[in-house]
């Protein structure tokens, strides 16, 4: 939690250093921490007072910060000339395998093996688009920087 907010701090604090082009990416990154942190500190009270895991609050947090994830991607690339449909398709795919895997974890168990197989396809596609699909080349087209932080 102290981790993630320091980061926020971080990425707050030092985004007038960076160039213009980067700044909304580093803001995002920020607000991705932040969000985790705050989550992370009321999944610490569900644990100490339920002693179970507060399955609900991770997938919360999931389903804000895996698609700002995506934006992020989308942005860093946005200088190499990516496309908003890049960005909706790996939202889209991140949703199809958060909700999936909240079905199989939570409402249908008995069919979690299913359930897991859709969040995992849906998972390694974003995967293969990232590191060997078009957002890869976009990145190693553009190179220099875009690729750094493509890769980081």
């Amino acid at each position: 939690c102290m981790a993630m907010m320091a980061a926020s701090a971080f990425f707050f604090l030092s985004m007038n250093t960076f160039d213009r082009k980067w700044k909304t990416s580093v803001l995002v990154s920020g607000l991705i921490t932040f969000i985790a942190a705050v989550h992370y500190w009321y999944m610490r009270d569900y644990w100490a007072a339920n002693m179970e895991s507060p399955t609900f609050f991770r997938y919360v947090d999931w389903v804000l910060t895996v698609p700002l994830m995506c934006v992020e991607f989308y942005l860093i690339l946005k200088v190499a000339g990516a496309k908003r449909s890049l960005m909706w398709n790996m939202i889209w795919l991140s949703v199809i395998m958060l909700v999936t895997g909240y079905f199989g974890e939570t409402l249908y168990r008995d069919q979690a093996w299913f359930w897991g197989l859709i969040s995992g396809i849906a998972y390694f596609i974003i995967v293969a688009i990232i590191w060997v699909g078009p957002a890869k080349k976009l990145a190693v087209q553009a190179g220099g920087e875009v690729l750094k932080a493509h890769k980081t």
